[in-house]
C-alpha cells in the first residue's frame, strides 16, 4: 500500500517523446498530485523528476539513474536559473547511484526511440516503486489496451505461458496481470476468427441523450428534456447517414451492430422502431439473412426502460441487451445522479427474462464515491440473484470534464487495497456465475490504477467489445460523438510521415452542430471511405 503523499511533482523531459509514459506513471503512484510538466531540450538528462517532498530522480542519456534529496523542493531547476542553484543540482556529491545493473548505464542505438522510451519509462517505474514500496498491478504499462500486446505475441506464435512470461519480463507487469491479459487474447482470438475482415465491418449508431447525466460521466449526452424538441431533428439527421454508409459499403456487410450512446431507450418505442425498421432496411441481407453475429441495443439506465420499448427491440431481432445498475446501493444512486432505483433494476431485468432476452449483460462500477468493499460485497449479491448473461466492472475513471472531475472529487478515500478487494471479489463473483474475463482495458485516471473487465458465460460474449479495443475490424459509425475506425488491408503515410493501417474520423459532439452540418460529416466519411 501507497504511504508516500505527493501532492505535486514537476517533470522536465529533453524530449516530447517521454511525455506521455511519465505523465501517467508518475500518476498512477500518486493519483491526487497535480504535475507540471515542460520539455527543455537544453538539459543532461533525459528525465528530471522531482516529487514535493525534495526526491529528485534524473535518468542519464546513458540509461544510468540519479537520485537524491533536493533542498529546493518541488521546484524544477531550469537553465535559466542561477548559476549557484545549478550547479547545487548537477553536482556529484551527495548524489546516490543505483546499484543493481537494472540501473546502470544501457547503450542503445540513437534511432531506436520506442526502446529507448521504454527504458527511460521503466528507470522511473523503478525508482518510484522503490520510492513509494507499492508496485502496480500493470507494470510499466500506460495505455488503454494491454491485451492488443498480449494478443501480438499470440499471434507472433507464442502460447498463453509464454506471452504472460514477456509482459512480466518487460513491462513488470504482475503475475496475475500478465495471465489474465493472456487468457484473455486467447478467447478474444478464438472469437474474432469468425469475423469477415475483407468484406465485413461493424456498425455502431450513437444515441447522445440520457435521463439524466451521471456526475462521473464525461460521455458525449445531453439530458433528454433539454432535446425534446429537437430529437426528431437529430433523427433526421442520423438516418440520413445511416442510408449513406449503406451505399458506402456495397457489397459488404455488417457482422455486428452496437446501438448505444447516450441511452438508446431514451427514445420512444415509436422512434426506436424506425430505427430499427431503418436498420433493417438498409442492411437487409446481413439483418433479414441472420448473417449478424451479434445486434445489441445498450438499453443502460433502467429508467428509461419499459415494457413498450423491450417490445419494439425483441420484434426487431435485438440479440443483446444492457440493463446498467452501476451500484445496487441507493444511496451512491442518489448522489452520483442516477435517477433510478434498485428496485427499477429488478424490475427491468425480469422484464427483459419475461419477454425472451436470453444475453443480458449489466455494468458495475469499482470505487464509487463512499463505497467500500462491503458495499461492493452486497451489489455483487443483488447481481447474482438475477444472473444476467455477461458482466462488466469498470475501475472508475474521473474526466476532467465530468462533474466529478470539475468538483474534484476523489474516489471517496478508497485506499489501493480497498479497490483491489472490489475488483477481486467481481471476478469470483463472475466466476460463481458461470462467466470468464472475455475482454480488458484501461481508461486515463481509473481508479487504483486497475481496468475494466467483461466477463461472460459461453457464448453470450459482447464481440463488439473486443473489435473496438483491438481494432482490427472496420468499425463505421453514425451520429454525434461517434468515432470511425477503419481498418485498411496495408499501412500508408499520413502527411505527418508517419504509416498505418487505422484511419479515424470523430464525428462532431454538439448535437445541433451535428445536426447543422450532416451533408458535409457524409460527404467527409464517403471521401474516407474511398481509401478503405
Amino acid at each position: 500500500m501507497i504511504t508516500n503523499i505527493c501532492k505535486t511533482a514537476a517533470v522536465s523531459c529533453k524530449e516530447t517523446v517521454y511525455t506521455y509514459n511519465i505523465f501517467h506513471m508518475v500518476k498512477a503512484f500518486f493519483p491526487e498530485a497535480e504535475i507540471r510538466q515542460t520539455v527543455d531540450e537544453e538539459q543532461e538528462p533525459l528525465v528530471n523528476l522531482v516529487l514535493d517532498g525534495g526526491s529528485y530522480f534524473s535518468v542519464m542519456p546513458d540509461l544510468s539513474v540519479r537520485t537524491g534529496v533536493w533542498s529546493t523542493a518541488g521546484r524544477l531547476l531550469r537553465p535559466e536559473d542561477d548559476a549557484v542553484e545549478q550547479n547545487a543540482f548537477r553536482r556529484e556529491d551527495g548524489l546516490r547511484a543505483q546499484g543493481s545493473s537494472d540501473h546502470g548505464a544501457l547503450c542503445l542505438p540513437n534511432g531506436d526511440k520506442n526502446e529507448r522510451k521504454k527504458q527511460v519509462t521503466r528507470r522511473i517505474y523503478d525508482c518510484l516503486s522503490a520510492h513509494t514500496g507499492e508496485q502496480l498491478a500493470w507494470g510499466t504499462l500506460t495505455g488503454v489496451r494491454p491485451v492488443k500486446l498480449a494478443m501480438s505475441r499470440l499471434e507472433s506464435g507464442d502460447g498463453a505461458e509464454e506471452t504472460a512470461a514477456f509482459l512480466k519480463r518487460e513491462y513488470q507487469v504482475s503475475e496475475e496481470k500478465a495471465w489474465l491479459a493472456a487468457r484473455i487474447a486467447e478467447r478474444e482470438r478464438a472469437l474474432l476468427g469468425r469475423l469477415d475482415y475483407k468484406n465485413g465491418f461493424s456498425l455502431y449508431i450513437g444515441i447522445p441523450f440520457c435521463p439524466s447525466i451521471c456526475s462521473y460521466c464525461s460521455f458525449s449526452s445531453s439530458p433528454i428534456r433539454l432535446w425534446k424538441d429537437r430529437v426528431e431533428d437529430y433523427l433526421e439527421a442520423l438516418f440520413r447517414e445511416i442510408r449513406a454508409i449503406g451505399h458506402m459499403t456495397s457489397g459488404k456487410k455488417p457482422d455486428t451492430v452496437y446501438i448505444g450512446g447516450g441511452t438508446p431507450v431514451t427514445l420512444e418505442a415509436s422512434q426506436l422502431d424506425r430505427l430499427l425498421s431503418l436498420v433493417e432496411d438498409t442492411f437487409s441481407e446481413a439483418i433479414s439473412g441472420k448473417g449478424l453475429l451479434e445486434y445489441t441495443v445498450e438499453a443502460g439506465r433502467p429508467d428509461g426502460i419499459t415494457q413498450e420499448k423491450l417490445e419494439v427491440l425483441r420484434r426487431h431481432g435485438i440479440s443483446r441487451i444492457s440493463i446498467n445498475p452501476q451500484t445496487m446501493q441507493q444511496r451512491t444512486l442518489d448522489r452520483i445522479g442516477r435517477r433510478h432505483t434498485v428496485e427499477d433494476v429488478v424490475r427491468s431485468f425480469w422484464l427483459a427474462r419475461e419477454l425472451g432476452f436470453d444475453n443480458i449483460n449489466m455494468d458495475l462500477i469499482a470505487g464509487l464515491p463512499g463505497e467500500n468493499a462491503a458495499d461492493m460485497q452486497d451489489t455483487l449479491r443483488q447481481i447474482e440473484a438475477l444472473h444476467p448473461d455477461s458482466l462488466t466492472v469498470h475501475a472508475l475513471a474521473i474526466k476532467r470534464a465530468a462533474q466529478m472531475g470539475q468538483e474534484k472529487r476523489a474516489e471517496g478515500g478508497l485506499e489501493h487495497w480497498e479497490i483491489s478487494r472490489m475488483i477481486r471479489d467481481s471476478g469470483d463473483a463472475a466466476k460463481r456465475m458461470g462467466m470468464v474475463p472475455y475482454y480488458l482495458y484501461r481508461q486515463k485516471n481509473i481508479a487504483g490504477n486497475f481496468e475494466n473487465v467483461g466477463y461472460a458465460k459461453a457464448d453470450k460474449a459482447g464481440i463488439y467489445n473486443i473489435l473496438i479495443m483491438e481494432e482490427k475490424q472496420t468499425i463505421l459509425a453514425a451520429g454525434a460523438g461517434t468515432t470511425t475506425k477503419i481498418v485498411l488491408p496495408e499501412k500508408i503515410r499520413l502527411d505527418n510521415g508517419k504509416e498505418t493501417n487505422l484511419i479515424r474520423l470523430e464525428n462532431v459532439k454538439d448535437v445541433a452542430y451535428y445536426i447543422r452540418t450532416i451533408d458535409e460529416i457524409i460527404e467527409h466519411k464517403q471521401r474516407l471511405l474511398e481509401k478503405w
